[in-house]
Order: C-alpha cells, then sequence, then structure tokens
C-alpha cells in the first residue's frame, strides 16, 4: 500500500504513488480508472470534492466561466499530474477532457486516512498543495502584469518543461484553450505565434500547427520578461 520516495523538497509529487499509493486495492484504498471522450465533463464546479484524480493518458483542463459568459481556463493537467484536491468540501472548477482522456481515481477520504498516520503522505500532500498555490500565484502574476507576447512565450516554456519529447511539443490544447489560459483572444495568440515563428524561434509541424519545435529557448526565455 505505501512506497518509500525522495524527501528532496525540490521534487513536486506528481502521481498517486508519489503520495504513498501503489495500483494494489485494499480495504483502505481503492483506485478505480474512467475513460472520458474528447470534451467530456469530469467534475462540474461546486460539486462534491469527493475524488482525487490523476490523468493517466490525454490531458483535461480546469475553468470557470465567468459571468458574461468568457471562460477562463485556470491549469492545464497532462499525463501523471494530479488534480481535484480541494482544501474545502466543493470543487472550485469544472475539469473537462481535452482529447480522449483516461484518469485514475482515489477516494479523498481514503487518502487523508492514510495521511493521518503515514508522515511521508502528509509530506506529499502539503507540498502538492504548495506547489498548486505557486503555479496559481505565477498564472496571475502572468494575467496581470505581462503582455501579450510575454503571455505566449511563457506558455510555450511551460509546456516545453512538461510536453517535450524528441524536441517536439505535441499541444494537446487548442488555441482557443491557450487564449482562455492567458487572457487573451483567439487572434492575439495566433499573431504571437506567428511573431515568434518570423523570430526564427519556433517552427510548426503538421497542418495543424499543435505540434511545435522550439528553435531558441534562449530567445524565448527572454521574451519572457522576469519581474
Amino acid at each position: 500500500m505505501f512506497v518509500r520516495i525522495t524527501t528532496d523538497p525540490a521534487l513536486r509529487p506528481n502521481s498517486l504513488r508519489d503520495l504513498g499509493m501503489t495500483g494494489n486495492s485494499n480495504a483502505l484504498v481503492s483506485l478505480s480508472e474512467f475513460s472520458y471522450k474528447k470534451g467530456t465533463e469530469i467534475y462540474g464546479e461546486k460539486e462534491p470534492a469527493e475524488y482525487v484524480y490523476q490523468v493517466r493518458s490525454g490531458a483535461v483542463r480546469s475553468y470557470k466561466l465567468l459571468s458574461d459568459g468568457r471562460r477562463q481556463i485556470g491549469a492545464f493537467h497532462l499525463a501523471g499530474d494530479i488534480f481535484g484536491l480541494e482544501n474545502g468540501s466543493e470543487h472550485r472548477f469544472t475539469t473537462e477532457a481535452i482529447v480522449d482522456t483516461t484518469v485514475r481515481l482515489i477516494r479523498r477520504q481514503s487518502l487523508e486516512t492514510v495521511a493521518e498516520s503515514d508522515a511521508l503522505v502528509a509530506r506529499n500532500l502539503l507540498s502538492m498543495t504548495t506547489s498548486n498555490l505557486q503555479h496559481a500565484e505565477d498564472h496571475m502574476l502572468l494575467l496581470g502584469r505581462k503582455t501579450s507576447l510575454e503571455r505566449v512565450a511563457a506558455f510555450l516554456l511551460e509546456m516545453d518543461k512538461r510536453l517535450t519529447a524528441s524536441g517536439v511539443m505535441a499541444l494537446p490544447m487548442s488555441r482557443r484553450d491557450i487564449a482562455d489560459y492567458l487572457g487573451l483572444t483567439l487572434e492575439t495568440v495566433s499573431r504571437a505565434l506567428s511573431r515568434l515563428h518570423e523570430y526564427g524561434v519556433l517552427g510548426f509541424v503538421g497542418n495543424t500547427q499543435r505540434q511545435i519545435v522550439l528553435l531558441d529557448r534562449h530567445q524565448l526565455a527572454s521574451l519572457d520578461l522576469q519581474p
């Protein structure tokens, strides 16, 4: 039921195994898997937060609908990521599968019960909560202080760390998703990507332009101006 992992605080737990759970079920901990088609809701805002989720394959977006009908995406959850861990009893965001996605579920109460008796699990839960808070703070800074080009550069750098394989960054999300994450219009995101392409910072693979090759990471990082 439990596994021991490194306690290096610089390493964020990003799987249920890292939280102290193996894939084996017992009377206390039960892991289940469900598959969701593209665009299917996984859970809604204000629904009871009874489970914690891990993306096994695919990708998930967390978002809120604003009073004027606009959508603000708060985070993208990629393969291996854990999401749905709340401080309160209800979910604060709605989540949907961006593409056909499989997720693993564990009852939140089971996880909390294990954490009460295992210091490692408790520490890793705290580390994950802290990391989520840091992401929220960084996202708030991005939305409030950066130009459109800086926002797109910051997004590409984030995805580069999380997605790149064999030099190609295959984005599961659409440009509309990117726009709603960065607080920009679809047209602004498209113009920014075109400018980066003209600068020689990135190249596109295929007709959909969702596969990106970063040609000059140093220049891209210089565009993501830090405060």
